[in-house]
């Protein structure tokens, strides 16, 4: 429920806007699906409304994390956690809107409706900087047309009126701004859920509460089932000691769709392109890569165009919500049956991003893959919060043990017969990681030194090597024997040929192995293998 503020405030604190922040990440969420079924600009795979609202839920987390006690600080949080969770084409722009937004609120002690509007214009200019190649009957549209009527000034409250009503006049325009929305018989979808944005603001401030998520009624009409869109491709570096535009100017040539954006620090890059990984590899050499995340368009569109007939079935009996890092293990999830919350090793997701997954699936019964010790707690949790559905935790500690209960789950079963089953499944399986250490130690007679590869089963520590490959293969020599098969994931760090060679030479030393390479570990390891 919206918290009621003052009505019609002569000037907003920072507190205020604190609180409108996190109420408005709640209304966008409402509108996730409506916002994702209209997405076919730039490419239509599907997940607009999901990527502007995991921008808005990391934005959440740091307004919670840091508590804000005055303007600037709330500027800090939102641009800073905006761009560290900023997912997507959408998600990029709308980090930059809020980065434009902060920058300019962050001069003043409190937003009257004048700095209030001169806020959203400087939203406006740094959005359409961050696009190398700006396109009208975008959200950059949106937003824009929002601005100029902001400017008009008056009380905060009705600067966010005209801003809000001046958006969706623009929303409306769209077609006819860009012949692939007309042709698909849709608005835009970014610049949809811009205006949610400014509605839930708007809303915190009059004192509603969430609506329910509406039905959706209109779909894009997808017309491009034959074409190949490439791959999704995003970055985050930290420790960046070079210009944003020198990053951008090495990027461009790989795809298009390109953003790159900076502070303190970090850079994200937003990327379509067929070379994902020799991408990856490449921006790797200017920071530490903290993050980083690969979609087939193509598929997603595939996913979309399947979906498109089943609005009128019968909801699922059972859903599976997994938390998973690394695009490859995600694309099992996926592929599996799971609504994917990002997060794992030194990202863990909060209580919120387990429960916003687990809301917006419409099966009554949850069974959520937490795949990691630390995410265990957070997502119990999540049952004290999301009182209308039956939600079971599967103590999955690793990525292996939840894809192997993943692999078992049916949604036409009751949660009575999955749970059981998927607990074997995940008790009968090994993961083997490979990661590199970050301090010098000695863990149960394995001598470690800083930077040195480990391997760890089942989050155990095992061996030390002076390479992946062979801390990997020192790992297998202690276990192979008792498994079947092995799916191993490699992430970007790791040569295409060193994979190669990694794969045959398993081959040979363990020959009753059946071996299947995935790319996609996540960024922390070069190796995570499966065993079942």
């Amino acid at each position: 429920m919206a918290e009621t503020a003052v009505r019609e405030p002569r000037a907003i604190s920072a507190g205020q806007l604190c609180r409108a922040f996190v109420f408005a990440t709640d209304w966008v969420g409402v509108f996730v699906e409506e916002v994702n079924a209209l997405n076919v600009y730039p490419v239509p795979d599907g997940d607009t409304g999901t990527n502007m609202h995991l921008t808005m839920q990391s934005v959440r987390r740091q307004i919670q994390t840091e508590n804000p006690q005055g303007m600037a600080e709330l500027a800090h949080a939102l641009s800073y956690g905006s761009l560290l969770g900023a997912r997507g084409n959408s998600g990029v722009i709308l980090s930059q809107v809020l980065k434009g937004f902060a920058e300019v609120a962050k001069s003043y002690r409190e937003l009257d409706g004048e700095a209030l509007g001169i806020a959203l214009q400087g939203a406006s200019k740094s959005a359409y900087a961050a696009v190398m190649k700006p396109v009208e009957g975008t959200i950059l549209t949106v937003v824009r047309s929002a601005a100029e009527a902001a400017s008009k000034g008056g009380a905060p409250l009705d600067v966010l009126r005209l801003a809000k009503e001046a958006s969706e006049v623009a929303l409306e325009k769209t077609p006819e701004q860009l012949p692939l929305l007309k042709q698909a018989g849709v608005v835009d979808a970014g610049g949809l859920g811009f205006v949610h944005l400014l509605e839930g603001l708007l809303a915190f401030f009059e004192g509603r509460d969430l609506p329910p998520p509406p039905k959706v009624e209109k779909r894009a009409q997808h017309q491009f089932e034959e074409e190949e869109f490439g791959f999704c491709t995003e970055f985050l570096l930290s420790e960046v000691r070079v210009p944003t535009r020198e990053i951008q100017v090495m990027v461009e040539p790989f795809g298009d769709s390109l953003l790159v954006v900076g502070a303190e620090g970090f850079v994200k890059g937003h990327i379509h392109t067929e070379e994902p990984e020799r991408l990856l590899a490449t921006v790797a050499q200017y920071g530490t890569m903290v993050r980083s995340k690969v979609e087939d368009m193509s598929e997603q569109h595939s996913e979309i165009l399947a979906s498109v007939d089943m609005d009128e079935a019968e909801p699922a009996l059972s859903a599976m919500v997994a938390v998973s890092d690394g695009y490859g293990i995600t694309k099992a999830f996926r592929s599996l049956g799971a609504r994917v919350v990002g997060g794992g090793q030194t990202n863990n997701p909060s209580v919120e991003d387990i429960a916003d997954a687990v809301r917006s699936v419409g099966a009554r019964q949850v069974v959520i893959l937490p795949n990691n010790k630390n995410i265990q707690m957070a997502a119990q949790r999540v049952a004290e919060i999301v009182g209308d559905k039956e939600i079971e935790v599967l103590p999955t500690r690793t990525m292996g043990a939840g894809l192997a209960a993943a692999v078992v789950f049916q949604e036409g079963s009751p949660l009575s017969e999955l749970v059981p089953a998927m607990q074997k499944a995940a008790d009968d399986s090994l993961t083997l990681e490979v990661t590199t250490a970050n301090r010098t130690v000695t863990v149960e007679d394995v001598e470690v030194s800083e930077g040195e590869f480990i391997g760890l089963a089942d989050d155990r520590l095992e061996v030390s090597a002076g390479s992946a490959g062979d801390c990997l293969l020192q790992l297998l020599e202690l276990h192979a024997g008792e498994w079947e098969i092995a799916t191993l994931f490699h992430n970007a760090s790791v040569e295409p040929e060193a994979v190669d060679r990694l794969a045959e030479t398993v081959g040979e030393r363990f020959p009753d192995l059946e071996l299947e390479v995935r790319a996609g570990a996540p960024d922390l390891y070069p190796f995570v293998m499966a065993l079942e």
